[in-house]
């Protein structure tokens, strides 16, 4: 179950925020379905719900916050877009590698290979799938855990029917296994024709928290689209015919040629085009979407106790809010056996600002909803009604007038609340409104809560997300404003629960790393085969295919490049944290990469040299390729070199975000570090290693076991060349870098 109370995203500048105070929950077993326009909130209310964005409230996930649940990956299931893999890597291998990060075994990628029906495509590219394919692969990957909840953010978009219905049926079979299912849409018969409670959303708030039966009740209406030359006159005369035979129809002119028709067929609208000779070049049946605030009823008052209205007489309507269209007289509101809904108003959602009609008797109508899109587009609006009253025919020309009355009631009506049971008692909206929701009287005078389900009518299930929910951390008291929810913090993403195995799959995932290893043998052979010929370079540059005039032979370059990957590629394809886009600072991923890095530098290293070595022997002959004088340290100082080239690139990538600058890195060392180091060397204050053991065992006391003096005298030597130092000043300052910048995200 999801609990979602006061959720409010931060202003940016002078702009409103994008949620604002949004309550609501989805219950287990079911299918719930935040709607609304492109805009309306919904991608942020699920990013603030999963601690992907700053602002402020609460998300409970079956009573517990996202960060306070150990592994969140096997408590929620998330897909908020495209799967952003590698594109080189398998439809397999990123489901296996996402299991090492998930703490599952590798077989349970197969297995949801199957249930998403992808077992024939598991050796095909990310790159080459269709969005169809993409989004049950975003599903396998959300459902790799076996998570009891699924948020999905708009799931459908861009699918065809075929792939759009077989999705809702993978929601609906989770939820029918106990299972919390949570998506967004922007098509509202999508909405109710796959959800179970269905929650509208509109410029960053709450307008309706509805079953998908009332939804569908009060947000759907079926019309009859027509395109035609003459749609005015078209129009006119269906209003007159419907007048004349007393039927309840609709016309609203929604601009240029086109008319929507509510109450009547299509039959009725042809026979009429036909009789008057009309050219139609459309006619269908259609489900219209009445907008978001369909169905919200506002407090009323009736005739008795209504104040002096705008002419200055009692007994009459005065209405607050804004002006609203409606479609039909009182006569024909309480006349049986035509349906409400169909008597309802169009909304101001077809005329943005129309005039509010009146009754025979002068009255005010009233409104039936307080919404009005301000983006609305303004349409003529031709009504008909049956029995003594005159159809209405309600122009741009004549909108905005009912703004001009004088509002005498404002105080007494709360526009957008959920009215009082008693619709004669308005002391008791006013009082309703004004207590804590869910709050009512008890025989003692007190108040005493009860659920959100104690509701007055059908229609009283659509209400503002305050009324639905008492926020827990809300203390209201007579003199005092509401608390703040508590503020959302945007925390790193966990460290993946098997980061060797992780990594491991990570780096052998894709052919990069392989494709790099076998040029870089191939550059080195060549390199070495033109040293020989050339002559004058020393056996163990010769070897290293190390020329004087570059900062570093092709192997540390390569190595480099390598461990530059490992960090670059997590930034450019953020399999670990999807949501993010970025990699957990982690000191376990980072243990495990660069532990990575160094293995496949002392493969690269030692391949290089066996393969120059090689090349040269073919080339030239024994002579040239014998092993130099003192071949032990100076392998030491070779892996040494390639290792830690490697090293520099991981941290340096990790630091900066870049694979190019983790290169950058690596390249700085000779050119920038290695001249800096040479002058501090050169100079008279900096001493020689030699003797380096003897001070340190005389300083410890300590006989070494094994003479491990010796090997630490080794590693002396090896830091106090320019190159060695360059090389471990280099990694201090990386290492420092990365270490400041974990500590701060975390403070953060």
């Amino acid at each position: 179950m999801i609990q979602a109370f006061g959720l409010t995203s931060n202003s940016r500048k002078a702009l409103p925020p994008a949620v604002d105070d949004v309550s609501f929950e989805a219950r287990a077993g079911r299918v719930t379905v935040l709607l609304g326009a492109r805009g309306a909130g919904k991608t942020t209310a699920l990013r603030l719900m999963l601690e992907l964005e700053q602002g402020r409230g609460l998300a409970h996930f079956r009573g517990r916050p996202l960060h306070r649940i150990a592994h969140p990956s096997r408590e929620v299931g998330v897909v908020l877009g495209d799967v952003p893999g590698h594109p080189a890597r398998t439809v397999r291998g990123h489901l296996r590698m996402l299991c090492a990060a998930a703490g599952v075994p590798a077989r349970r990628a197969d297995e949801v290979l199957e249930v998403v029906g992808l077992v024939s495509l598991r050796d095909e590219r990310l790159g080459t799938l269709s969005r169809g394919v993409d989004r049950r692969l975003g599903l396998a990957c959300a459902l790799l855990a076996d998570p009891h909840t699924l948020v999905l953010d708009d799931p459908a978009d861009g699918l065809s029917g075929r792939e759009n219905r077989w999705l809702h049926g993978m929601l609906r079979a989770h939820a029918d296994q106990g299972g919390t299912v949570l998506t967004t849409t922007t098509d509202p018969k999508e909405a109710a024709r796959t959800a179970d409670r269905v929650i509208t959303l509109d410029r960053g708030t709450l307008v309706a928290d509805q079953e998908a039966a009332d939804f569908a009740r009060t947000r759907l209406r079926p019309r009859v689209a027509v395109r035609s030359p003459h749609a005015v006159r078209l129009a006119a005369l269906l209003a007159r015919e419907a007048r004349a035979e007393q039927r309840s129809v609709e016309v609203v002119q929604e601009g240029g040629n086109r008319l929507s028709v509510y109450g009547s067929s299509c039959a009725h609208v042809g026979e009429t085009a036909f009789r008057h000779d009309i050219l139609v070049h459309q006619l269908a049946d259609e489900t219209g979407d009445m907008g978001p605030g369909a169905g919200v009823e506002a407090p009323r008052r009736t005739h008795s106790e209504a104040g002096p209205g705008p002419s200055g007489e009692a007994g009459q309507d005065s209405w607050g809010g804004e002006p609203a269209t409606i479609a039909a007289s009182e006569q024909d509101t309480d006349r049986e056996g035509v349906p409400e809904d169909t008597r309802v108003a169009s909304a101001t959602r077809h005329t943005g600002t129309a005039d509010a009609p009146c009754s025979p008797d002068g009255a005010s109508t009233p409104p039936p909803a307080p919404y009005r899109p301000v983006d609305a587009a303004h349409h003529d609006v031709i009504l008909a009604s049956d029995g003594d009253s005159p159809s209405r025919v309600v122009t741009p020309a004549v909108a905005g007038r009912a703004a001009e009355t004088p509002d005498t009631t404002e105080s007494l009506t709360v526009w957008g609340r959920r009215p009082a049971c008693d619709p004669d008692d308005s002391t008791g909206a006013i009082l309703n409104e004004l207590r804590q929701p869910g709050e009512t009287d008890t025989a003692d005078g007190t108040t005493s809560g009860v659920g959100p389900a104690a509701s007055c009518s059908p229609a009283a299930s659509v209400m503002s997300s305050a009324q639905r929910f008492t926020r827990p951390f809300a203390s209201r008291g007579v003199d005092t404003l509401p608390a703040l929810p508590p503020p959302i913090s945007v925390r790193s993403a966990p460290s993946p629960l098997r980061p060797l195995r992780y990594e491991l799959r990570r780096a052998t995932g894709i052919g990069t790393g392989f494709t790099t290893g076998a040029l870089v043998l191939v550059v080195s052979a060549l390199t070495a085969v033109l040293l020989a010929r050339v002559g004058h370079t020393a056996p163990a540059r010769l070897l290293a295919a190390w020329p004087a005039e570059l900062p570093l032979p092709p192997a540390a370059l390569g190595a480099g490049l390598l461990g530059a990957l490992a960090f670059g590629d997590e930034f450019r394809h953020p399999a670990l944290a999807v949501d993010r886009g970025t990699v957990p600072r982690r000191l376990g991923v980072l243990t495990a990469k660069l532990l990575v890095a160094a293995l496949t530098a002392l493969m690269l290293a030692i391949l290089t040299v066996g393969c120059d070595a090689e090349a040269l022997y073919l080339v030239y002959g024994r002579e040239v390729a014998q092993v130099p004088a003192g071949w032990l340290s100076l392998s030491a100082s070779w892996i040494g070199l390639v290792v830690g080239c490697a090293w520099t690139g991981v941290l340096a990538a990790g630091v900066f975000r870049s694979t190019t600058a983790g290169l950058a890195a690596v390249v700085a060392m000779p050119v920038v570090v290695l001249p800096v180091v040479q002058k501090a060397v050169e100079s008279a204050s900096v001493r020689t290693a030699a003797g380096f053991s003897m001070r340190l065992r005389e300083l410890l006391l300590v006989q070494w076991p094994f003479g491990g003096e010796r090997y630490l005298d080794a590693v002396a030597r090896v830091i106090a060349q320019p190159v060695g130092g360059a090389m471990a000043l280099s990694l201090t300052a990386l290492l420092c870098a990365y270490l400041l910048t974990t500590l701060r995200s975390r403070a953060r």
